[in-house]
Order: C-alpha cells, then structure tokens, then sequence
C-alpha cells in the first residue's frame, strides 16, 4: 500500500471570516454596470467609521496565580534547543505533471516523487535535504542553486497496480473494453515532471520569535516547517498520517472494536512555543483504521451476519468505496470505486484476442475469464457482484475471493455507540503506562537522526519538562437546612443530605415505552429515595403502558399513540412526565419524545432505561428531575453569602457558547448552535438555554445576532431579557463568555465577530448600555498532560497550571479541576482573549475552578466550567429532534435559517414551548 494516502491537504489559508447576517453581498461586475448607467453617480452615503480590530490579549502583570498548595509535575512536553541561525527557509511551490503535462491528482504519488527526484539529482541539488508536506509545498534550507527548477523523475514502479491495458492481472483483457488508446492513458504513465517554483522566503529566527511569542506571519510559518519535517519524518517511516499524528502498521498496536473497524494507537508530535522555550508535545493519539485481510471478512464483520449470501450489497458498496485492496496472484494494488451491476458469473466484458495478425474482440464473463482463461480457481465469488477498481466509464472487475484491504485505511464513518465504548475502555491508559509509552514513541522516532532537524540546529531533550503546579482548595458547598460542607477528591456524598432548594413532584404520570422493570417497585422506591432528599413527591396520577402491537410501529406513531393516551387519561395537562425507555442509548423514541413534550406542549421530561436500578441510580435521577423542576441541589457558599468576588458585586450574566456537528458521515445535516446564560443572580449556578441550526461544518455561530427589521432574533437576546426579569430588573454590567470547541486559529474571530454580535444584540436593547465583557475559550481537544512526580496516580483535583508550558505571552493556563478516576486525565486549556472587567490570575482561577462544582447533575467536579458542559448538553439534545424527521425548509421558528451566501436553506429547529424555555431541560 501507499501509506499516505491517508493525509490531509495541506495546511490554508483559514477562510474569510463570514458576512454578518445583515449585509447582502454584492457582485462587483453588477455594481460596475450599475455605475456606468447612472450618470452622474449620487453622492456616496456617511459610513460609520470602521471598527478597530480587536486582538488576542496578553497576560498582564498580575496573571500568574500564586494561590493553592505547589506541586511538582511532568508534562508531556520535552524541551528543544535551537542554535541562532541566519539561514531561511526557502518555501517552493511543487508542481507535479505527467509526461504529456496532465496534472497529478493521484494522493500519494508525490512523496514517492519528491524521493526519486532527491536520489537522482542530489548533485543538482547541491545535496540539499527537502522538507515536504506531500501535496504543493517544498521548503529547503537556503535556496537551490538552479534558478529553473524542472526536473524528469521516472518511477520504475508507480505501485499503482493498473496495467496497460487496465485488465485484471494484466492481460490484455479488459472487463473496461481493453481499447489500445488506454496504453497511453496518463495515469498509467510513470514518467513525471517536476516544477519547483519559488514562493518565498522565511527566516530560521522567526522559530525563535514564535518562543517569545511575537506571533508573525514568518513565526507561525517557521513552527510549520519544522511540523512538516516531523510529518516527513514518519513518513519515510511507513506511518499513516492523520495531521500531527502518526500510526505505524503495528498490529500490537491495534484493537479490534468489531464491525470490521480497528483502533489503532500511534502518538501525537508537534512544536509548540511556551514561556520556557520550544518544546515538542508528544501525545499517545487513536484513530479507527478498516481491519485488513480478505474484502469478504470485512464484509461479513462489517454487517454482522455470517454467511456471503446475507450480504447487503448496497451498503457493501458505500462501505467499499475508496478504499485500497490488493489483488491475486500478481500482488497489484487498486481503488475501490464501486462493485459490478451483476453478478461475477453473468457480469460480461469485451475480450481483445489475437488472431494471426489481427485482433478480434469477444464478450466473456468475468468468471470465465479467471477460471479458463487464467486458471484461477473461485471458490465463492460467482453468485456474488465483483469489485470494480477502474474508472467510471472503464470498469476493471475482480472477484472478490481475490481482493485483501490493505493494512493502515482510516475508518472514517461513524462508530456505533458499543464501538465507541469498546475504543474508550481499550485505548485508556493510566498516567504511568502513559509516560512509558510516550518516552518509547520519542526513542524510536529518532529524531535526532533526521537530516533536516539536524541542519536546523534542533536537538530534543530525552526527558518530560518538569514544572510546577498548584492545586487549588475545593470551595465550600451547601446543601438544604443550612448545612455546610466540603469536597473530598472532587466528589461529595448527598445521602442524608436534604438538596438545597427542592422543587414539587406533582400533577405527573409514567409513559413506559415497552420497558421490562417492576414499575410499582420503581415509583415506590423512587418515592422513598425523593423524600430523603427532601423533595415534596406526590404519586403519579397513573401509569400509562404503551400497546405491544405498536413495539414494531413507525416511532413517530408511537409518540403519538403515548399522548392520546395521556390525554384520555389525565384530567389536565401534567407538569411532569417520567418516561421507561427499552434501551439506555439511541434509542428511536428519545428524540421524537423529547420533541413532543419540549417543543409541542412544554412538559418537564426525564427518560430512563431501568435495567439496573439501586437507590444510587435513583438519587443521580432526582438530581435532573429537581433541576429540570426549577430546584437547586447544592451551590456554593460563597454563592449562597453573595460573596463571590467581581462576579457578586455587580449583575454579571455568564454565558456559555458551543457548536455540536454532525457525526462522520452526516456531513449535510446541521450544526447545532447553543447558547447558555445564568439567572438568577448573584446565583452561578442556575441556567437556562437557547438553541439554533446553522450551516453543515460551520464552527462561527452564525445567529447571535440576528436583526429582523427593528427587532432582534438572535440567540443572545432571548439570554439578556431572561437575565433582567429573574434578576430583579437588572441589565448585566458584566458579561463573561465561555466559548467551546475553537482553534487557535479561529480566536481572532471570535473576538471580531461572535464578540461583535453579542454587543450588537446589547446595543439593541438599549444604545446607552455599555457592559465590560470577558471571553475565554475552553479547549478540551489539545495534547498536553500532567503527571505527579512521586505517584502513580492522576493530577489531583484542582490542579492549574499557568507557567513554563503554556503561551509565551497570550493569557492562558490549565486547569484539572476533577478528580480522573480512570485513564490519564485531560487538563482544559483555559484562553483569555479578551478581558475588559480586569481579572487577576488568581481570581480568575478561582472563578473557573468554582464553575466546575456547580453541575447540577452530579455530585462530583466536573471536567471544564458547567456553562460549557450545558452548552454542550442542550445542542446534542435539541439536536435528537432533527435525527427523526425530515424537517421542511421553511418552517416557522425561532432558530435557524442562516446560510451563507449561495447554500440551501437550513432546516430551522421548533422552538421550545413558553412553559419550559427558562428551565434546565437539558440537565
């Protein structure tokens, strides 16, 4: 195989921030036209002066925390020395054409390429060494010596299997029509050209401006060389490249997660800058590859059914398609592009066969032709579709008893949720295996070995970075009847504790939809365990079993059929629905359910699967249904006081922002936007959420504002007036953001556009009003971990990190504020972009380390500050609504509607009832 082919384009340019949603694009030819018909053109209108742009803030003075108990800690980052150079690196352009100048769009081919072309004029060259990123860019060190660059490499064998006459094994038979004009058919061409055309020039000590965090154009430009050197690297190694990770084909390092896909563990590498210097993060990193061997295994896995005549056939062909096989007997390598309209034994193709001097053509079936005219034996493949590996209009047919997936094929369709969960509990290490691992990645990729890293003045440290951390006291908590308490270890126990503000479980019934469990036992223990926690608990008005003839109906017939049943069985609408559901994950009912009773009739809802129900189970369950009812289970003291500093001293309203995408291979559906704001204050703890859909893939939230003539519909909006009637008719005067699930290189837009909006949407409330804003973006998805020194365990609770390996200048830190129980725990990484309210290091630390114990859900800390995490709950599960229906173009709602300029319209959400559009629904 080519193990390549698995890569990325190379890194672009980040696309023009988008058009806010009030300004129409114009064409500029259209303008032009209008212009010369218009004479004299009118004088042009007053335009607002344009805004600054706003930039990422730096640390100030006092960001540095000092409070907390200091510990010593590994990162997983090994500290670079680079000697002072004056050389640049010279950026070309590649240009990668065969013989008769059609260009390569083959992925893969060009490393094999750019490696002849160094071996064949390395005189040429002046022995220089390449670091390619295997698509268009080329950087040397100091320019060639030739001004014109081109070059003619021959590849003795391109490997990609095709044969001159495209035939399967390499006659001249051909199942495409084996014509004589396909001998000179480009691809099959092993001769190439080679253009290296001057780009530019970045100079080596803008790798040393990147330490010191003077962010340039040159400084970003020069880590990403040496990136592609680390790229380069692995791959003259064999591995698969997934961006900066990198998977060797070792099958010690694969897990089988069943359904034909594997996990395969390989490592994380890359330079980063950090306030002691360069460092490179070395991280263990999984990817899902297609299990190799026989096409027909990975079928048969791939479906679950055990027999070749069981096979779908048309999702074998979506399941197929581009990937690698390799074929018997000759051993050559194709791409899947589809299977045969019929079977092996009836599929026909023209057949070229000399006679004497000439040729005549004759039509035999695939099967004929591999069984007598090679001497092939097929065991299975007659009644079964061949593999197509050819060309739309030329097929090439194989059966497919002859074809193996090649080893090292990204899997990159969606797991099942039993492939997810398999994948976790297989790829988790503990913090000690871990190092061990990542030290032995370190070792064996040799680094110090490669001639470009070499020529750089690059030398890497063996060991991790030892720094020093703090961990930072958990705050005090309270629970009903004034009592006070602390957590141990990031987690707290509510037995025999009474929740601090309950709510009433009243006017409510049970739905169970084909559940197996002793409802009587399950409402009298539910009762038992509500009343110790202090909530008011009626018994439901009734118990509402669902049809068994309608087990097997269309989900959206069952909801329906649930509430006729309510309303034929309930003398009023209830507050409250208990729903059994069969399964604990995707289950079919949840979403249609959640939608009828949110949306339709604004009913507090929570779903349960009781296969193993204890009083552990219960309570967990009481907190989401206290919650959802408008309670409090527990809050902070200092909250409870009104004593939570710069926060309780003024209205603040926090937000919490995230974009939910569709899963691989939903690439069309929606992506969710959700924003969560606090009420209630000076509580932080009480939230509610507004949902919107905006285009496929897009991370930028699109509706923040939204201006409808002279009003607004936008996300925020909803969030300020809520904010004002539940906190005693005040306007926030600040507003601290908390935004989710964005790249570096997307925070100067979050600041320049999503930060825009929110401001619009306060100015449109009100002109006058001029709050201070913070924004902070959380990142989970990073590689940076903490070890403890003299332990084996993970970090403990409450540890931040703010010196030696983060951003040279920016205002950042990490935080682990849970207590990781299993695996090795993933610290966030914490972004200040921008803070007008003025925090220091400490406060701030203290503030984010605080919103990790108010997640209603449960009695532990959690991971990243709560207003995330609802952010996060709310969109996946608004976004259950959208999985179940095919909702219209132009329905009526709140949310949704945005397209950028050209695209089709975006299916809008429902808007959620009045009754339950202030409540925690999503907890």
């Amino acid at each position: 195989m080519d193990p390549h082919d698995g890569e990325p384009a190379a890194d672009e340019l980040p696309p023009p921030p988008p058009l806010p949603p009030n300004v129409v694009p114009i064409i500029a030819e259209d303008a032009a036209v209008a212009a010369s018909e218009s004479e004299p053109p009118p004088p042009p209108p007053p335009s607002k002066p344009a805004k600054p742009r706003r930039h990422i803030m730096a640390r100030p003075p006092n960001g540095l925390g000092k409070k907390g108990q200091p510990i010593q800690l590994l990162a997983n980052h090994y500290k670079v020395s680079v000697k002072p150079s004056e050389e640049f690196f010279n950026h070309y352009y590649v240009n990668l054409k065969y013989e008769d100048d059609t260009p390569v769009d083959s992925k893969g081919i060009g490393r094999k390429v750019l490696d002849k072309l160094q071996h064949t004029y390395h005189s040429e060259l002046a022995d220089k060494d390449f670091a390619y990123d295997g698509e268009k860019s080329l950087f040397t060190i100091g320019a060639l010596p030739q001004i014109n660059n081109e070059f003619i490499v021959v590849l003795e064998d391109i490997g990609s299997g095709k044969t001159a006459a495209g035939s399967p094994g390499g006659n001249n038979g051909s199942p495409g029509g084996g014509d004589q004009k396909r001998v000179r058919r480009p691809y099959q061409a092993k001769t190439f050209k080679v253009e290296l055309n001057f780009a530019a020039t970045i100079p080596m000590a803008a790798i040393g401006h990147a330490i010191r965090g003077q962010e340039s154009e040159h400084s970003l430009e020069a880590l990403r060389v040496l990136d592609i050197i680390l790229r380069q690297h692995s791959a003259k190694q064999g591995c698969l490249l997934v961006r900066q990770s990198f998977f060797h084909n070792n099958p010690s390092s694969f897990v089988d997660l069943g359904g034909g896909v594997m996990g395969c563990r390989g490592f994380h590498s890359s330079f980063r800058g950090t306030q002691s210097g360069l460092s490179l993060n070395i991280d263990v990193s999984t990817t899902m590859i297609v299990k190799p061997g026989p096409v027909i295994d990975f079928l048969l896995a791939n479906q679950k059914v055990d027999h070749p005549d069981k096979i779908d056939w048309q999702k074998a062909k979506r399941a197929l398609k581009n990937l690698r096989i390799k074929t018997t007997p000759a051993n050559s390598e194709f791409k899947i592009v589809g299977l045969s309209e019929r079977n092996c034994n009836e599929q026909m193709f023209p057949l070229k066969r000399r006679n004497g001097d000439s040729t005549e053509t004759v039509e035999i079936t695939v099967y004929d032709y591999f069984v007598k005219n090679r001497g092939i034996e097929l065991r299975y493949s007659g009644n079964l579709p061949c593999i197509n590996a050819g060309r739309p209009k030329r097929p090439t047919y194989f059966p497919v008893e002859l074809c193996t997936l090649v080893p090292l094929q990204r899997y990159t369709k969606a797991l099942s949720t039993m492939q997810r969960t398999s994948l976790v509990e297989k790829s988790r290490q503990k913090p000690h295996e871990r190092m061990s691992t990542l030290n032995d990645a370190l070792k064996r990729s040799n680094y110090d070995a490669d001639p470009m890293l070499k020529a750089c003045g690059i030398q890497i440290a063996q060991n991790f970075t030892q720094i020093e951390g703090r961990v930072l006291p958990a705050p005090k908590l309270k629970a009903g009847n004034g009592e006070e308490f602390f957590a141990r270890n990031g987690r707290w126990n509510i037995a025999r504790k009474k929740l601090f503000r309950t709510s009433s479980v009243k006017r409510w019934s049970v739905v169970n939809f084909s559940a197996r469990c002793d409802l009587r036992g399950l409402v009298q223990d539910l009762k038992r365990v509500a009343t110790g926690m202090g909530l008011e608990y009626e018994d439901p008005h009734t118990v509402i079993e669902e049809s068994p003839a309608l087990r097997r109906a269309p989900v959206a017939r069952r909801v329906e059929e649930m509430f006729a049943q309510i309303k034929a069985k309930l003398p009023g609408a209830p507050l409250f629905l208990l729903c059994l559901l069969p399964e604990r994950k995707n289950c079919e009912v949840y979403g249609p359910w959640k939608k009828k009773c949110l949306a339709d009739f604004g009913i507090v809802t929570q779903c349960l699967a009781p296969q193993r129900v204890n009083d552990q189970y219960l309570s967990n369950l009481l907190l989401k249904i206290n919650a959802k009812l408008g309670g409090l289970n527990t809050l902070l003291q200092i909250e409870a006081a009104r004593a939570i500093p710069i926060v309780g001293k003024v209205p603040t309203i926090i937000l919490g922002m995230d974009v939910s995408h569709g899963q691989p291979g939903q690439s069309d559906r929606p992506s969710i936007a959700a924003v969560v704001s606090s009420r209630e204050w000076p509580l932080i703890s009480k939230y509610r959420a507004t949902v919107h859909t905006q285009s496929p893939k897009q991370e930028m939230m699109a509706s923040l504002f939204k201006p409808r003539g002279t009003e607004d519909d936008g996300l925020i909006r909803e969030s300020l007036i809520d904010f004002y009637t539940s906190s005693g008719k005040r306007k926030p005067d600040q507003v601290i953001i908390f935004r989710d699930g964005v790249s570096e290189s997307q925070f100067t837009q979050v600041i320049n556009i999503e930060l825009e909006q929110i401001i619009e949407a306060c100015k449109c409330l009100d002109d006058k009003w001029e709050p201070k804003f913070t924004v902070i973006v959380a990142q989970k998805n990073h590689h940076t971990r903490f070890f403890q020194t003299n332990s084996p365990e993970n970090v403990p609770p409450g540890t931040v990190v703010d010196k030696q390996v983060c951003h040279p200048k920016n205002f950042d830190f990490y935080m682990c504020a849970h207590a990781g129980m299993i695996g090795t725990s993933r610290p966030t990484h914490y972004h200040v972009l921008h803070d007008e309210i003025g925090f220091s290091g400490d406060e701030l630390q203290e503030f984010v380390h605080s919103l990790s114990y108010v997640y209603q859900r449960s009695t532990t800390a959690i991971s990243v500050a709560a207003p995330i995490a609802y952010a996060h709950l709310a969109a996946a599960q608004v976004g259950t609504f959208m999985k179940f229906e095919d909702m219209s173009d132009t329905s009526s709602s709140q949310g949704g509607g945005h397209t950028s300029v050209g695209s089709a319209p975006v299916p809008e959400l429902p808007r959620l009832h009045e009754k339950v559009r202030s409540s925690m629904f999503f907890c």
